[in-house]
């Protein structure tokens, strides 16, 4: 019973990491053994779990049922495992957390550090992108996620803001005639966000709300993308007020329209409602949340 407990969580690592190899990887094992095992696990059942190609796996309708099952097995363990960890000095186990590329220019980062000292024990594997992650499908405990969450059946909880700044280069700017309101940018290039919708607005300092949407032939999934395209004179874009400062440091970039403020994007930590490491999540969400009051 052991040996089959062994391979059915061998298979749910392959199935998660999606390829043996990347599997063979996580579990520290050659990429012939964890094939070989899931094979044996297939004879053994009599049925089979995976397609396999030259370039990716499948589940088949055994496979998906069995890692169904298998999920709900492992996520009990691993409570209880952390129900032991709540109860010692110093929790332990790994955290796997994913949050966007421009989080490592901002505060967030001395978050992560900080939990990192307070809870040595606790290992944190961290993914930094700027596109969409799957927090189940791709094996994530948590998720920090900018914008405006629509509804999910995640969990989430604020843990702040990142507030937003209209720019562009200065020799864009040179080239147009001068705006003194949002509706004088309709004729301006745009550079957008791919995850973002199509109008940007802007509120004046006496709460008058203005949407644009000008012209955009540009469309980019970083956040960084979105800068080095503004410093380069291609049009007027909105960053995280971070990276616009190291625009206007550098002499790079200039604030267009400063009296007149964008919708911060809202920071929220996203997880799965039954977390494999459930407790360790909280213990990092309450720790992120914490920070900001």
């Amino acid at each position: 019973m052991i040996d089959k407990l062994r391979s059915i969580a061998i298979f749910t690592t392959v199935v998660e990491r999606g390829t043996f190899r990347a599997a063979a990887a996580h579990l520290g094992l050659a990429p012939s053994r964890v094939s070989e095992v899931v094979s044996e696990l297939e004879r053994d059942l009599g049925v089979t779990l995976l397609y396999r190609s030259t370039r990716q796996l499948s589940l088949t309708q055994e496979g998906q049922v069995l890692h169904e099952k298998a999920q709900a097995m492992l996520a009990t363990v691993e409570s209880g495992l952390d129900e032991i960890n709540t109860s010692s000095k110093e929790p332990h186990g790994t955290l796997r957390v994913t949050a966007p590329a421009f989080a490592t220019q901002t505060g967030l980062m001395d978050r992560f550090a900080a939990f990192a000292t307070a809870h040595p024990r606790i290992d944190l594997r961290s993914d930094f992108s700027d596109a969409p992650r799957d927090l189940i499908k791709d094996g994530f405990d948590m998720g920090i996620r900018a914008g405006w969450l629509e509804d999910s059946e995640l969990m989430k909880r604020s843990i702040g803001q990142s507030d937003r700044l209209l720019v562009a280069s200065g020799a864009y700017v040179e080239g147009r005639a001068d705006a003194t309101h949002p509706t004088d940018l309709e004729t301006w290039d745009w550079i957008r966000f791919a995850m973002r919708p199509d109008t940007t607005s802007l509120t004046s300092p006496t709460g008058e709300v203005v949407a644009v949407t000008g012209r955009s032939n540009i469309l980019v999934n970083s956040a960084d993308a979105l800068y080095e395209f503004a410093t380069r004179g291609l049009g007027v874009t909105a960053i995280p007020e971070n990276l616009a400062c190291r625009g206007f440091d550098r002499g790079d970039l200039v604030h267009v329209l400063p009296d007149w403020t964008l919708r911060p994007l809202g920071l929220h930590a996203v997880w799965p409602d039954q977390s494999r490491r459930e407790t360790l999540t909280t213990l990092l969400v309450r720790f992120l949340a914490d920070w900001q009051d």
